[in-house]
């Protein structure tokens, strides 16, 4: 009989509880608290994210049913369901969002990737709209008898990471979260068209950053002169000029490159604004077709970590939820990194999500296993299409 340790516990051995004690200590997370700490608390969510639980009660009964391996496993002596409710309702959901970032860059630095065709880094922005129901989370109001919230992302391409996340409200307008955004030097930024604001745009500019963005059907924009194009790329036209409308003129002042790209499997034009202006047309195309990853994160992670069905009402709750979701998928993407087990994120949490409670060395689950009829979202198949 193996006697090592859980799976569950070998992979929570990756997460650096200094500092998170360092975090819990910074919001006075475990003041007057005697068993249940807030480490107890991630876990047992973590643990629910892994297993895919659909509501707290499921959560509970799981864990309950294996309580003589609760403390091997993290959990503590006392997890019971209103102890895990009350410390999602009342506990600084800003622990788990400081966490989460910690172990955001962790992955992103472990997973840098090189071979991206375009030097630098490249990131896609945009959200995805969260149902709720009205009844339950009446915080969230959406519209007359609906709830909802915004999961606004910037999403690392070269790294599959997402970079910076941001909850709102879904009555919030996408182009109000580009004010949150981290902008970095000479990176590249990808908007689709309902991010256009010059404003905001123009910023970019200001920061040495690039962005490439897909432009409205009212564009309004004067040529200064054309650069030659070879139109079997699927590249109609490469122009610089200037807006010419009054006040978008204003708002952005300097110049821009609009290139029109023809995509032939598809049988559509696209045309794309950006500030970079020593890419080629092609490499323009390229970083928008990239844009397409975020909407695949978002599927991703809809189908197979719960953001969707929640396990507290309250905001807080909500909110510690979906960033110990991202704390979720950042583990599993360095324990594939660290183990170099090869394999997606998907086929990994696949694996894992049915091997918590064995006592078999991780990287074992992962051998002599054919994934040939496992199904994933293909990143590289990507389509400038917009659903």
């Amino acid at each position: 009989m193996n006697q090592g340790k859980y799976v569950f516990t070998q992979l929570t051995d990756f997460l650096p509880k200094r500092v998170f004690d360092c975090i819990v200590t910074r919001y006075s997370g475990d003041k007057k608290v005697r068993h249940f700490s807030c480490w107890n608390q991630m876990l047992c969510m973590v643990f629910g994210q892994l297993t895919s639980r659909d509501s707290l009660r499921d959560l509970i009964v799981a864990i309950e049913a294996h309580n003589r391996k609760t403390y091997h496993l993290g959990f503590g002596k006392s997890v019971t369901r209103s102890n895990l409710s009350k410390a999602n309702e009342s506990r600084n959901s800003k622990i788990f969002e400081d966490f989460a970032y910690y172990l955001i860059d962790v992955a992103r630095n472990k997973l840098k990737n090189e071979s991206f065709e375009i030097k630098g880094k490249v990131y896609a922005f945009d959200s995805s709209t969260i149902d709720l129901c009205l009844n339950v989370f009446w915080w969230a109001k959406f519209r007359k008898a609906k709830g909802g919230i915004k999961l606004h992302t910037l999403y690392d391409i070269t790294t599959q990471i997402p970079a910076f996340i941001h909850i709102t409200a879904a009555t919030v307008n996408d182009v109000n979260a580009m004010d949150y955004i981290p902008y970095e030097c000479n990176a590249y930024y990808i908007f689709d068209r309902g991010y256009v604001d010059y404003t905001r745009l123009y910023k970019i500019t200001l920061l040495s950053a690039y962005f490439v963005v897909r432009a409205r059907s009212n564009l309004q924009f004067k040529r200064i002169y054309s650069q030659r194009v070879d139109k079997s790329t699927g590249v109609q036209s490469d122009q610089i000029g200037k807006l010419t409308g009054f006040y978008v003129s204003k708002n952005y002042p300097d110049k821009l490159r609009k290139v029109k790209y023809y995509d032939s499997e598809m049988n559509r034009t696209f045309v794309f604004l950006t500030n970079n202006m020593s890419l080629t047309a092609e490499e323009i195309a390229l970083l928008y077709k990239n844009r397409w990853q975020v909407e695949l994160f978002f599927k991703w992670i809809k189908q197979h970590l719960k953001i969707k069905s929640f396990w507290g009402n309250s905001e807080n709750a909500v909110r510690i939820q979906i960033y110990t979701a991202i704390i979720t998928y950042c583990l599993v993407a360095i324990v594939g990194n660290d183990l170099r087990i090869g394999r997606s994120t998907y086929e990994i949490l696949q694996v894992l999500g049915i091997s918590l409670l064995d006592k078999t060395p991780v990287k074992e689950l992962f051998t002599n296993i054919d994934y040939n009829d496992v199904k994933e979202l293909n990143y590289n198949q990507l389509s400038l299409n917009l659903i």
